[in-house]
């Protein structure tokens, strides 16, 4: 993107998620369209993820928009589906000298509802007369499977047990595993706990309180494997008391054994995850959502119930749950085995009229049926 990004001059209040910068598309509209833009990030998302994405997509427009000599009140519904083309046909260029690369149906999906909440501030805030976005469609994505690589429970629990319990990073490592596995956690639910989170609910049971997207907070009682998890890191790591400090904490350089106060951060818990994938002997790109998925699944391969299953996810939808159930992988797989082709005394038939055969159940050399088996080959004969 060649447009010049650029602060507004105005004394704006800092905001505590970074330097978000106004594109000169925006700021070339004065500063009351300069502080909309910002509000547009500061009041109405909260989520940060969403908020890095949908500055990201605003910016890439905006840019594209600046590229082609548009100004903001000049941008129409024919613009915006031009750019939505451009996206999945060769997309845009992300790094100098490197090439474009068309990006997938869920992302300018993304992009473009991006752009229309965008436009729809401003048009609240009298920036501009009309929406673009609109009355622009973006590309048709149908989602029936999830694609979150998933492990077999055998390969799962061997992750698990190849973790060593002799330093606190281990101990650190399977607690936080264990709470993703059982407890159908989201990433950043599970790094968002406090140790206060972990609490006694009677004599002998123990719940986590999750603090989902969307505002929810979600309690769930512990299975008994994570409990004992959590009880043998807490003890190691001697946070126990420390009620309103983060549970999962990063630790000083490359020591094993001591912990700072600091909280463990999504990437850290994928590069962690990526780690013991590859220590444990599983080439599969696992990453931190798969342990959501891997429970969902085991939950239902042992019976469990689909609703449960949403509930203990937070989901709000039981077809988000759906997405995440591999159950049918291996039934595909054994109905795909059926595909046997056997040759059958019937078709002798064939070779009446003078055709040579090869001894097979009489069946013509170039159908493949291989002689002595009773397995049966469709091959095309040659022209």
């Amino acid at each position: 993107m060649s447009a010049e990004l650029i602060v507004p001059a105005s004394a704006l209040p800092t905001l505590p998620y970074g330097g978000l910068v106004v594109p000169s598309l925006v700021a070339d509209q004065g500063e009351r369209a300069a502080k909309r833009y910002i509000e547009f990030f500061a009041a109405q998302i909260r989520n940060p993820n969403t908020r890095r994405a949908y500055a990201r997509a605003a910016g890439d427009f905006l840019g594209w928009c600046e590229q082609h000599r548009l100004s903001l009140p000049t941008i129409e519904p024919v613009h915006v589906a031009a750019y939505v083309e451009q996206l999945l046909q060769t997309g845009l260029p992300r790094q100098p000298g490197e090439p474009p690369a068309p990006l997938a149906a869920p992302s300018v999906k993304q992009q473009l509802a991006a752009v229309r909440m965008l436009f729809d501030w401003f048009v609240i805030g009298q920036i501009v007369p009309h929406n673009p976005a609109t009355s622009v469609r973006g590309p048709k994505h149908v989602v029936s499977r999830g694609k979150t690589p998933v492990l077999p429970r055998e390969d799962a629990k061997a992750l698990i047990d190849a973790i060593e319990t002799d330093t606190v990073i281990g101990l650190r490592d399977r607690a936080l595993i264990g709470t993703l596995l059982y407890t159908f956690a989201r990433i950043e639910a599970a790094l968002g706990m406090d140790v206060g989170d972990y609490f006694a609910a009677g004599r002998k049971r123990w719940r986590v309180r999750l603090h989902e997207k969307g505002g929810k907070v979600h309690e769930m009682p512990v299975h008994h494997t994570l409990e004992e998890y959590l009880d043998a890191y807490l003890e190691a790591a001697g946070i126990a008391e420390d009620k309103k400090g983060p549970l999962f904490r990063t630790a000083p350089g490359r020591t094993r054994d001591r912990l700072t106060t600091n909280r463990l951060q999504q990437r850290e818990a994928f590069g962690m995850i990526r780690r013991r994938a590859l220590a444990a002997g599983i080439d599969v790109p696992l990453g931190c959502h798969s342990w959501r998925a891997i429970g969902i699944t085991t939950h239902l391969e042992n019976g469990g119930l689909l609703e449960r299953a949403q509930q203990m996810a937070a989901h709000s939808s039981p077809r988000t749950t759906k997405l995440y159930d591999r159950t049918q992988d291996e039934v595909t797989l054994d109905e795909v085995e059926r595909i046997v082709y056997k040759c059958r005394p019937a078709f002798a038939l064939l070779t009446q009229g003078g055709s040579s055969t090869d001894g097979a159940a009489g069946l013509p050399r170039e159908w493949g049926c291989e002689a002595g088996k009773g397995t049966f080959r469709p091959v095309m004969p040659s022209r």
